[in-house]
């Protein structure tokens, strides 16, 4: 039985946060802490211009010699120009590109607006959904399973 391949909308955390680039550092830590964030798009000028980790942050104080957050802003911080798919573009698809580019995160854009975030994380819950579904021949191939093993059904298209 072939499986279809979901998009990536179906994986995605929709509604992320953003950040602007001449935010300082600390603007960008406090929404991580806070809602336990990993990335971030940078968002400036009505455009997607960037993405920060927390690794970028954590580097870039180390390397700042631990300056205060407050005097380094997040364009410091950011790689420019992140992967940002469409939320119709195939899973597999953005997972490739992920996976070439050594990158952990894809900021999603529709029609010029960040509609979510895609992460290593994310990939991972799609795999496993994957593996539950090929071995659950009698599952529906309607339903997915949560990480709880409880089915939802798939997003529809």
């Amino acid at each position: 039985m072939a499986m279809i391949s979901p998009h990536v909308s179906e994986y995605m955390t929709s509604g992320p946060f953003a950040v602007g680039p001449r935010e300082p550092l600390s603007n960008a830590r406090r929404l991580m802490e806070k809602y336990e964030l990993r990335h971030l798009p940078v968002w400036s000028e009505g455009k997607l211009v960037g993405i920060v980790s927390d690794r970028d942050l954590n580097l870039v104080q180390m390397l700042a010699h631990a300056s205060p957050d407050d005097v380094i802003t997040i364009e410091d911080a950011m790689t420019p120009d992140p992967y940002a798919p469409s939320p119709d573009t195939l899973l597999v698809d953005v997972v490739r590109v992920m996976v070439e580019r050594k990158i952990g995160s894809a900021v999603v854009v529709d029609a010029g607006q960040i509609v979510g975030i895609f992460t290593a994380s994310d990939a991972m819950r799609a795999l496993l959904d994957a593996i539950a579904e090929s071995r659950a021949p009698s599952r529906p191939s309607s339903m997915r399973t949560t990480s709880g093993g409880r089915p939802r059904p798939r997003a529809s298209r």
